[in-house]
């Protein structure tokens, strides 16, 4: 059976995410028969670098061998008990890991089964331990404009993508926006140190001003991923941090993302050497395999919720598959990934090769912005590169990169007019060539009228 006849199943019974369906009557869809490595190969036999991760999820390669192998092993003992009243060995291994390998302090994990579930769990917590101090009055949280931490009501509330505020606006919380620190906006010969810092004052005022009424801040750290991935500088973590404190307000640190190599360290939060009260986990955490989310916090945390049966001081959270043993075995065997190799030290060199593969993008007339943080690169389109003018959302250039990449064999998918490359830790330099050449004759067909 070829492509087309499971496509044709496939538009018959599946409703699929972040798509309009019509489109598929004239974009095809392209059904996977099997991975390897950095490739997805469909059922006519084409192959397709997975330059995105599978939606930023793959950090090792598809049908890793060391993953595989750990989770025929667990299939073999269990796959999934109750977490409540009962533990497993895998997840009170990954617990170990987790607060080993995270910023000091962090000494407490709850699960969940994806980064929303993971978010609404971090703002549930906070407003849960100001109401367990008697402070039911903080009830607000803070997020910077362009911001997105998932999908489901609560973290769709604090995110800040205006199409989905504009839709749901009716089921959502009210929060306290404030402008980003995106360097993209910063002024000709700014650093984005300065611009970062600069930007910071907006975040003091409104923590000055509402402190008392807030539970927390939540920002994603140096990358606004959904966000077309701009990018910002380490110093207003700093700042962030040192004005939690004095303002008692906890941070939020959304890693979904970024998380596990992605920006250079293995934690984002490292390049600022801050902890937050609460960081946020998933994606990468499984190496792509399985569903599975973590939320870390202190122990001052953990303590405000631990008393006799009859104070009703415990934490209202719980899904099914919390700790699904598969899923911990994934993620324990994607961490001793890390630890068998000098990861980080190898992407220096990958990061490397892709900023010097792109550096000639720059020159586009309507390239507006090159940008990178570790093993992630981005490419601003604009219909002017001097003004900054956007080409129109209405004509989706950055569609004709996907359908170009597609038809030569790499799997891109721009957001909005921006094309970026967010490939698994295993691609060679040579695989790097490939996809960033695509990229690039993509761009050149995108911005032809």
């Amino acid at each position: 059976m070829g492509n087309q006849e499971y496509v044709q199943r496939d538009l018959s019974v599946v409703w699929h995410p972040c798509t309009q369906m019509k489109d598929h009557e004239w974009l095809p869809m392209i059904p996977i028969r099997r991975g390897d490595g950095v490739w997805l190969e469909d059922f006519d036999g084409k192959r397709y670098l997975d330059a995105i991760s599978s939606w930023w999820v793959n950090l090792f390669g598809h049908r890793n061998p060391h993953i595989n192998a750990a989770l025929q092993e667990q299939l073999d003992t269990l796959e999934h008990v109750i977490l409540a009243g009962f533990t497993h060995q895998a997840v009170i291994e990954l617990s170990e890991q987790l607060v080993r390998i995270t910023p000091a302090g962090l000494s407490r994990c709850f699960y969940a089964d994806n980064g929303s579930s993971a978010i609404e769990i971090a703002l549930k917590m906070s407003f849960h331990y100001w109401l367990n101090q008697g402070r039911p009055e903080k009830t607000k949280f803070i997020t910077l404009q362009n911001s997105y931490h998932g999908e489901t009501l609560g973290a769709l509330a604090v995110g800040n993508v205006k199409l989905y505020k504009t839709t749901y606006g009716p089921l959502l919380m009210d929060t306290i926006e404030v402008p980003s620190p995106d360097c993209y906006y910063r002024e000709p010969g700014e650093s984005c140190a300065d611009y970062s810092e600069r930007m910071f004052q907006y975040m003091e005022t409104a923590l000055e001003e509402q402190a008392d009424q807030v539970c927390a801040v939540i920002v994603e750290p140096l990358v606004q991923c959904a966000g077309s991935m701009r990018m910002y500088d380490p110093v207003y973590l700093k700042l962030l941090r040192d004005a939690c404190d004095r303002h008692q307000v906890h941070l939020i640190a959304d890693e979904i993302a970024v998380g596990f190599g992605r920006t250079g360290t293995l934690f984002a939060c490292e390049q600022a050497n801050i902890s937050p009260d609460f960081l946020c986990l998933s994606k990468g955490l499984t190496g792509g395999y399985l569903p599975l989310s973590a939320v870390l916090t202190h122990d001052s945390v953990y303590q405000a919720f631990y008393g006799d049966y009859a104070e009703q001081r415990a934490f209202l959270h719980s899904h099914s598959y919390t700790g699904n043993a598969l899923a911990c075995r994934a993620a324990l065997a994607t961490l001793q990934l890390f630890e068998h190799s000098d990861v980080l030290k190898q992407n220096r060199a990958r990061a490397a090769a892709m900023s010097e593969a792109t550096a000639h993008f720059a020159e586009h007339p309507n390239v507006a912005d090159v940008r990178q943080t570790g093993m992630i690169t981005a490419i601003e389109l604009a219909k002017n590169r001097d003004t900054r003018e956007p080409f129109p959302w209405q004509e989706r250039r950055g569609l004709r990169v996907y359908q170009h990449g597609l038809r030569n064999g790499v799997l891109l998918r721009p957001l909005g007019n921006v094309v970026y490359f967010m490939p698994p830790y295993v691609i060679t330099e040579q695989q790097i060539q490939t996809m960033t050449r695509v990229g690039w004759e993509g761009i050149l067909c995108a911005v032809q009228d």
